[in-house]
C-alpha cells in the first residue's frame, strides 16, 4: 500500500495540535492515523502526540493480523488503552487537565479497509461506487442532523459546530465505531482532521482525489485551498492508495 501523511498549522493558530503517521508492522501491514488534539496551552498537542506513540508502539510489533474480527478486536482494545493512558496523564499532569484528542485509525489489507474512530476527524474511500465519508462525526450538531432537528446546511453554519459528543481522554472510558470495508486495486482512502473538512466539502474532496497525480501533490494542494478558504485550524490529511498499476482515474 502507497500512503502520504501531511499536516500543516494554518494560518491562524500558532502551534499545531494535529498528530498522525503511516506506520507498518513487521508483516508490513499499514496503519494510517490522525489525532485531532484539543486542551488549554499546549495540551492539545501532548494529547494527539500521546496518542499517536501508543498505537503506533502497539501496531510495530504485530505479526500480521489476517481476519477483520481480529483486527476490529485489536483496535477496540487499543482505543481503550490509549483512552486510559491519556486520561491517566491529565490526572497526573495538573497543566493537561481536560485535554483530549479526536482519533481516527485505518487498517488496510489486501482485500479489506478496518477503521475506528472517536471524534469528528473522518475517513472517505473512493471506489468503483464513487466517493464517500464511511465514518459518522461524534459532534453535536452531527446528532442534530441525524435526528431530523436541523439540515446539512444549517450545520455548517451552526454556532456550536465544534461541539464534540467523544474524544479520547477525556473519561474514564469511550465507545469508538468501528467497520470494516473491503476495497480493491485502485481504491483510495483519505483520512483527515476536520481543518481540511471544514474548508472542503465533500464535493471538493471527490475532485482531488479522483486526480491521477502524486498522492503527496493531491494532499498538498487540498491543504493549500484549505488555507486559501481561511485555515483557521490545523489541517492534517493522509491519503492511502491499494496497490495498483491503474491510477484511480483509469479504472472508473
Amino acid at each position: 500500500m502507497e500512503g502520504h501523511f501531511l499536516t500543516d498549522r494554518g494560518q491562524v493558530r500558532s502551534h499545531n495540535e494535529d498528530s498522525g503517521g503511516i506506520f507498518y508492522n513487521s508483516n508490513q501491514q499499514l496503519l494510517a492515523v490522525i489525532a485531532d488534539g484539543m486542551g488549554g496551552h499546549q495540551a492539545g498537542d501532548v494529547a494527539s502526540q500521546l496518542a499517536i506513540d501508543l498505537v503506533r508502539d502497539k501496531w510495530l510489533p504485530q505479526t500480521g493480523i489476517s481476519s477483520p474480527e481480529k483486527i476490529e478486536t485489536w483496535l477496540s482494545n487499543t482505543v481503550s488503552e490509549v483512552n486510559h493512558s491519556i486520561y491517566e496523564y491529565s490526572l497526573k499532569n495538573k497543566e493537561c487537565e481536560g485535554m483530549g484528542t479526536t482519533i481516527v485509525i485505518a487498517i488496510c489489507l489486501e482485500e479489506f479497509v478496518t477503521i475506528a474512530h472517536v471524534g469528528d476527524s473522518r475517513c472517505y474511500i473512493l471506489n468503483e461506487n464513487g466517493f464517500k465519508q464511511i465514518t459518522n462525526d461524534h459532534s453535536l450538531v452531527n446528532e442534530l442532523v441525524r435526528s431530523g432537528q436541523i439540515s446539512e446546511d444549517d450545520a455548517e453554519q451552526h454556532p456550536r459546530k465544534n461541539v464534540l459528543l467523544k474524544a479520547m481522554g477525556t473519561e474514564t472510558n469511550v465507545s469508538e465505531d468501528i467497520l470494516t470495508v473491503e476495497w480493491e486495486a485502485g481504491d483510495r482512502l483519505l483520512l483527515c482532521s476536520d481543518g481540511l473538512s471544514n474548508k472542503l466539502n465533500d464535493e471538493d474532496l471527490a475532485a482531488f482525489i479522483r486526480e491521477a497525480k502524486d498522492l503527496g501533490d493531491i494532499g498538498s494542494e487540498m491543504i493549500e485551498l484549505a488555507n486559501e478558504r481561511g485555515g483557521e485550524d490545523n489541517i492534517s490529511l493522509i491519503l492511502v492508495q491499494h496497490d495498483s498499476s491503474l491510477k484511480a482515474g483509469e479504472n472508473e
